[in-house]
């Protein structure tokens, strides 16, 4: 069956520069750098939006496969919905087709949730996002857990992952993008029932 409704979007949500590139507020990054690989593509700087993007395919090769537009916006993670919306609306993409990934404080670290829709739980990313299109969006939720003691919020998602947490960071991310292509292919409700474990 040929893919007729149009490309996917796929925002990886983080900051810009290598100070940021392992925090774990940049785990939406990491997983559009694996999509990215797997679809044999490298990121370009977009002029018409602030963003870095990539065109590629998800699927079984052929007419079964899915056109993807990754984003990485390089607008700093609170202004994330300025270079989503530009590439959504130059696109065409219908926003049940936007998938925004993300960090999670709420969600033990390495475990995924994914949904359509909801509030932004604080997260700066989300919100700038909502802000501009609404909430209707899918969204992989990649789970950071919360600050030990009472380390600042902002102070602990802009530090790097742990020597522990790293240990299974490549795992986590790379499940992470198989949700993603698990939503593009076999839709909400199987994603969920495979990864919101």
């Amino acid at each position: 069956m040929t893919d007729t409704a149009g490309p996917w979007l796929v925002a990886g949500l983080g900051n810009p520069g290598p100070e940021y590139a392992r925090n774990r507020h940049n785990i939406g990054f990491m997983v559009a750098d694996l999509l990215a690989e797997r679809m044999g593509g490298t990121f370009k700087r977009d002029r018409r939006a602030q963003a870095q993007v990539v065109e590629g395919r998800i699927g079984p090769p052929g007419p079964g496969s899915h056109r993807v537009v990754l984003v990485k916006p390089q607008s700093f993670m609170n202004v994330s919905g300025g270079p989503v919306t530009a590439l959504k609306d130059f696109h065409k993409v219908p926003l049940e087709r936007l998938i925004v990934v993300h960090d999670e404080l709420d969600i033990d670290y390495a475990t995924l949730r994914l949904k359509l829709g909801g509030g932004d739980n604080g997260h700066n990313g989300l919100k700038s996002i909502t802000k501009s299109l609404g909430p209707g969006y899918l969204r992989v939720r990649a789970g950071i857990g919360r600050p030990p003691g009472r380390m600042d919020v902002a102070a602990f998602v802009l530090k790097d992952f742990s020597a522990t947490e790293r240990k299974d960071l490549d795992w986590f991310v790379d499940r992470a993008a198989d949700a993603v292509e698990a939503l593009i292919t076999d839709g909400l409700e199987r994603a969920q029932s495979t990864y919101n474990s």
